[in-house]
Parts: structure tokens; C-alpha cells; sequence
């Protein structure tokens, strides 16, 4: 892997996790030393964070994190709704063809198996960063799935900043094991070849998250994010 492509995964990585504050500066002299690398390759890191929307320049600051917040949600879920459920009917599409159909079927079913089986860990309380992981993997079948690499690609793209809205939520056992059992909905239609029925079930899960998000944003607001106007 490049230097670039080092570079930028981590710092994305961490953006998303919040390791990396919205407001952060991200400045070259910095992140070149803490990461290792010479600026050259820095410098390519960081456009790629400006293209994600990930980081924007700052008067008088230079290259920082950009801001996010719950108010973002319903604008972001508008274009995962779409996305996603077109997504879920193109997989469930092709677990239907004779090629590569019956693999599908069976990763699928063994998704939805796992989240089945993560619902009553989820109620008890239970950790849930390998729940995360588990829905990582189904992303990555979805994407893989659904036979269109620039569906996939913009689903891809619109994750990074989902992932940071999930880190200003609290974690709700209830609302996990919730969203187990609408994943394993998702995963048992594509996995049966009902496009239709995936679709109906991916809505379903993302007006149960957004209105989760809503509920949170609700209930505890929090400060005005910092700007590229309003910052000093």
C-alpha cells in the first residue's frame, strides 16, 4: 500500500471514529511526523479527506475536520434510503440467477443467521463493537451483491459520514436488538430472492435508525458545530 493510501485510510479511520474532532487542524507539519510519512503524500491523503467531506479548509486555520451533527440525518438517510433499497433489490435480484446464485443464497442465510443470534446478546446489554463488525460484512455482501460498482461505490462513500452520526448517538440495547432482527429481515429476503420484500425490509430498518437518531438529537441537544465561518 502507498504512503497515500496509508495515510489516508488512517486518517479517515479515525475522523469516523471520532478519534480525530470535528474542528481538529489538520496540519502537515503534524500528521506528516505523527504518521511517518514526507508531506507529499500527506498532502494526497488529505485532498482525498476534502472530496469525502471529511475534512475543509478554515479561515485563518488551515485544513480541518469538518463538523457533523444529528440535524445532518434526515438529509443523509434521503440518499441511503434510496441507495440501500435499490441495492437490496439488485442482490436479491441475483441470488436468483443459476451463476453464483446459490453462494449468494447461502452467505446471506448465514447473515441473517448471525444476526438472529446477536438479538438476545444485544438485549442483554452486551458490547456491541462485534455487532458493528457483523454489520460491516453485510455492507461489504451488499455492495458486492447488488453487481453495480458505482452503487457501490457512492454506498461506500456515504458510510463515512453515517458512521459519524452513529458516534453521537448513545447506544440503546433495545434499539440494537431491533436493528439485529431488521438486518436478519434483510439479509433472509435477498437471501430467498425477493427483491421487493428486501426493499420493504431496508426501509423499514432506516426509518426505525433515523427516527432513533431524531429521538437523540431530541432529547439531548448538543452545541452549534464548529464552521468554516463561525470558527475563530
Amino acid at each position: 500500500m502507498r504512503a497515500s493510501d496509508r495515510a489516508y485510510s488512517r486518517l479517515r479511520q479515525e475522523i469516523v471514529d471520532g478519534l480525530l474532532e470535528p474542528g481538529t487542524v489538520l496540519g502537515e507539519v503534524e500528521q506528516s511526523a505523527r504518521l511517518g510519512i514526507s508531506r507529499t503524500p500527506l498532502r494526497e491523503a488529505l485532498a482525498r479527506l476534502v472530496a469525502d467531506g471529511l475534512a475543509t479548509t478554515s479561515r485563518g486555520r488551515g485544513l480541518v475536520v469538518t463538523a457533523v451533527s444529528l440535524a445532518e440525518a434526515p438529509q443523509l438517510f434521503d440518499l441511503r434510503i434510496a441507495l440501500e433499497t435499490l441495492a437490496g433489490r439488485r442482490a436479491a435480484e441475483r441470488t436468483r440467477s443459476p451463476e453464483g446464485g446459490p453462494e449468494l443464497r447461502d452467505r446471506f442465510t448465514a447473515l441473517a443467521t448471525r444476526f438472529e443470534q446477536a438479538t438476545t446478546q444485544l438485549s442483554a446489554g452486551t458490547e456491541p463493537s462485534s455487532y458493528y463488525v457483523l454489520t460491516a460484512q453485510l455492507d461489504a455482501e451488499l455492495d458486492a451483491a447488488c453487481g453495480n460498482p458505482y452503487l457501490a461505490d457512492s454506498l461506500r462513500g456515504l458510510r463515512l459520514h453515517l458512521g459519524r452520526l452513529r458516534r453521537l448517538a448513545r447506544n440503546s440495547p433495545g434499539r440494537l436488538a431491533a436493528s439485529a432482527r431488521e438486518h436478519a429481515a434483510i439479509s433472509r429476503a435477498i437471501a430467498t430472492g425477493d427483491p421487493e420484500l428486501a426493499a420493504a425490509a431496508t426501509i423499514v430498518h432506516l426509518h426505525q435508525a433515523l427516527a432513533h437518531l431524531q429521538s437523540e438529537d431530541a432529547d439531548h441537544p448538543r452545541p452549534s458545530p464548529i464552521t468554516q465561518e463561525s470558527a475563530p
